[in-house]
C-alpha cells in the first residue's frame, strides 16, 4: 500500500473521531483547504512540519498518520 494512502486515511480517520471539518482543521493547522484535501486523497506528499502541525491540532501522535491498516481476509494456517 503506497504510503499517501496510508496517511489519508489515518488523517480523514483522525479528523472525523474529533468531530472536526476539514476546512476547520486546515485553518487551525495553517494550510490552505485545496492542500488538506489533497492530503486527504493521497494525492500529495506531506512534509515532517505539515505532520507536526496535524498532530497538534488533533491531539494524536505523529506515528497515527503512518499506521498501517491491519490485513483483511488473511486466515491463519496450521
Amino acid at each position: 500500500m503506497d504510503l499517501r494512502q496510508v496517511f489519508a486515511a489515518n488523517l480523514r480517520r483522525l479528523r472525523h473521531a474529533k468531530r472536526i471539518s476539514q476546512e476547520a482543521l486546515a485553518h487551525e493547522a495553517g494550510v490552505n483547504r485545496s492542500y488538506m484535501s489533497k492530503l486527504e486523497k493521497g494525492g500529495s506528499y506531506v512534509g515532517l512540519e505539515i505532520i507536526g502541525k496535524l498532530s497538534e491540532v488533533l491531539d494524536a501522535k505523529p506515528a497515527d498518520f503512518l499506521e498501517m491498516p491491519p490485513k483483511k481476509g488473511r486466515k491463519k494456517s496450521r
